[in-house]
């Protein structure tokens, strides 16, 4: 019987260590995984500046447009929250995409060859964020999986693992990546 009991508790123990060592490598996963969005971030706020700066050379009466954009791109910097910071990015998306909307209005703003280097640059950092939005809500899946689960929730439950916020957006159509004309390409 002490024999069984040995057994028993050096089971327990090592499902437990078992169940705390893929939390924790959950957790670095989301942790690691808001870190690529966070850098994908801080790029489009980097580019915006720029864009809005090619844009105001040729539209200076979208005045209006051009300032919402800036300080939207302040707001969603000075959020923290996964939740908040969404919604902030979500604003400055549409943002962003009025401001290509007025930038349309203009052929040789268009034809500018910085101005079309710098919506390559935002096509490609959405792209890069849209990428990394997926990872991250996978590893978050994953994590608060583990942390509903039997028997980890145990673990969960004993060690002090929150449940994360996934990065979404509202709507599919604030999803997707902002519509460029490139010439011919679409």
């Amino acid at each position: 019987m002490t024999r069984f009991l040995v057994v028993l508790g050096f089971l327990l123990l090592a499902t437990g260590v078992v169940l705390y060592n893929r939390l924790i490598r959950s957790r670095n996963r989301v942790d690691t995984a808001w870190s690529d969005i966070d850098v994908q971030l801080q790029r489009r706020h980097d580019l915006i500046p720029n864009l809005v700066k090619a844009v105001d050379q040729y539209a200076r009466y979208e005045r209006a447009t051009l300032e919402a954009v800036t300080e939207l791109r302040a707001e969603a910097m000075h959020k923290t929250g996964v939740e908040e910071r969404g919604e902030a990015e979500q604003e400055l998306s549409a943002g962003v995409q009025r401001l290509l909307a007025v930038a349309e209005q203009y052929p040789d703003l268009k034809a500018a060859e910085n101005f079309l280097g710098l919506q390559n640059d935002l096509v490609e950092t959405e792209n890069y964020l849209q990428f990394a939005r997926r990872y991250y809500n996978g590893s978050v899946r994953d994590l608060n999986t583990l942390i509903e689960s039997v028997p980890s929730n145990i673990v969960a439950s004993l060690f002090g693992f929150d449940q994360r916020g996934f990065f979404q957006k509202s709507s599919d159509d604030a999803a997707n990546v902002p519509l460029v004309k490139l010439g011919s390409i679409e």
